[in-house]
């Protein structure tokens, strides 16, 4: 997945310049923090919270306690799947920024110095979002569970 996806985005956000790759690398981020904080909810949800909703016949609770028994599968998949695809996308949509800005530059130095900031401003915006989200995730773990299982239950029926 991730060789696909960055072949496309490579491939994409080299032929649209620097803002499709800017909005590109927010929508990365975005995704990454979305997926990271589903990955956490359900890691720390409570299944015993699930099973008296599902008992109550709450829309969502039985694909919640589904969630909730795979838990680490669902973070893994939400958190280290998702998640590192979504990394190595803003990546690649930041060494489109750094070709496309240092183009015609011929100070290495100069080059060195955009190279760096832009890294480090996509790496400390997603370290920034996440942490938030991370800590919104913990607290409010069974809401964001139960709002993903009635978004699912559109979907499948269990």
């Amino acid at each position: 997945m991730s060789l696909f996806f960055g072949f496309i985005s490579q491939t994409m956000l080299t032929k649209m310049g620097v803002i499709f790759a800017t909005i590109g690398i927010i929508f990365f981020i975005f995704v990454s923090v979305m997926f990271d904080m589903l990955g956490i909810a359900a890691a720390s949800a409570d299944i015993e919270t699930f099973k008296k909703w599902q008992q109550d016949k709450v829309e969502g609770a039985d694909i919640g306690v589904k969630l909730c028994q795979h838990s680490e599968k669902v973070c893994s998949f939400c958190a280290d799947v998702v998640g590192d695809i979504c990394s190595t996308l803003c990546g690649a949509g930041g060494a489109c920024i750094v070709v496309a800005l240092t183009n015609n530059i011929k100070n290495s130095s100069l080059i060195m110095l955009i190279s760096i900031v832009t890294s480090a401003l996509i790496a400390g915006i997603t370290i920034f979002f996440k942490a938030i989200m991370k800590d919104n995730a913990l607290k409010n773990s069974n809401k964001i569970i139960l709002r993903l299982s009635k978004f699912l239950n559109k979907f499948f029926k269990i």
